[in-house]
């Protein structure tokens, strides 16, 4: 009676659907897409934490 719980498959975007990425012999990041498009999709999509905690927390030398 009791219900096994199934891993939820990952789901895809549509724009990273059509990402290849990989590294070359010389160790440098191979893509097929350009990566300032990379960055722009990023930058719509994920909240960077670094710069939320940074606008949240005055700095030390601030309060002086």
């Amino acid at each position: 009676m009791s219900e096994e719980k199934k891993p939820k498959k990952a789901t895809k975007k549509k724009p990273v659907e059509k990402l290849n990425m990989g590294i070359n012999e010389f160790g440098e990041l191979t893509t097929n897409i350009n990566f300032d498009e990379i960055n722009a999709f990023l930058n719509q999509n994920v909240d960077d934490k670094k710069l939320n905690e940074k606008k949240s927390k005055p700095k030390a030398n601030d309060e002086l």
